[in-house]
């Protein structure tokens, strides 16, 4: 689904991605782990069109994506969900979702959708007539996710879902992401610094290290790799 081919990514003259391959097949889950500013969050802007590379390609569906302008890139079904939530603070919970759908004129399907978000995240409901910078930061987070869910995206990226929660609400969060992929055959490539609970939901890693990709194999391996046990497991 989606390819990755050797590319470089620069901030001015800093380099952030040296030559960063990665593949990701129909409804995979992948996570891409490393340590802060490895270049994990890059790597999904360069996706996403925000950052585009200086060299390499980025292919998906086999066509090139590589230059294209993120609001196509969306349309074409492939939605991230930033870093820090990023939602729409003045907006209501229901503005916010409607926000998602932008693109879309399916009113009975956008409706179906809207419907299903409430259900995954029934919390929303309660505050569908709230503005959205009331809410918790777990809430602001599940927001978030629904607000890329009501685009119906056949990938969904997102950027550090764990960041700065509460454990019960990481672990709400990480049930919700395998549900996603399990109901809706939705393809997700995962950045998150919580590198077990990532490895847990994938089914593959790889992983990142100053910008360049160091290793990668299935969940279950980086989860017993003895290096990766000790920089990113805790152990």
């Amino acid at each position: 689904m989606l390819k990755i081919k050797n590319i470089q990514t620069f901030y001015g003259n800093i380099q952030a991605l040296k030559d960063v391959s990665i593949e990701i097949s129909e409804g995979e889950i992948i996570t891409l782990i490393g340590a802060n500013g490895a270049g994990k969050s890059t790597t999904l802007m360069a996706v996403s069109g925000i950052v585009p590379p200086r060299s390499g390609e980025i292919f998906f569906m086999g066509e090139p994506i590589t230059d294209m302008e993120p609001d196509k890139i969306v349309s074409l079904g492939i939605c991230q969900v930033p870093e820090g939530r990023r939602i729409f603070p003045y907006l209501s919970v229901t503005e916010n979702l409607d926000m998602g759908a932008f693109l879309r004129n399916d009113k009975a399907k956008i409706k179906k959708d809207m419907e299903y978000v409430f259900d995954l995240f029934p919390i929303l409901a309660d505050r569908r007539h709230q503005a959205g910078g009331t809410l918790s930061g777990g809430e602001r987070q599940m927001l978030a996710i629904s607000r890329a869910l009501m685009a119906r995206p056949r990938l969904l990226l997102l950027d550090e879902p764990s960041l700065g929660l509460a454990p019960l609400i990481v672990k709400k969060i990480f049930e919700i992401i395998g549900k996603i992929n399990a109901e809706n055959n939705t393809t997700i490539f995962l950045v998150e610094q919580n590198a077990n609970l990532a490895l847990k939901v994938a089914t593959r890693g790889y992983v990142m290290e100053n910008g360049r990709i160091t290793l990668t194999d299935s969940s279950k391996n980086l989860l017993a790799n003895e290096d990766v046990k000790k920089a990113y497991l805790g152990f």
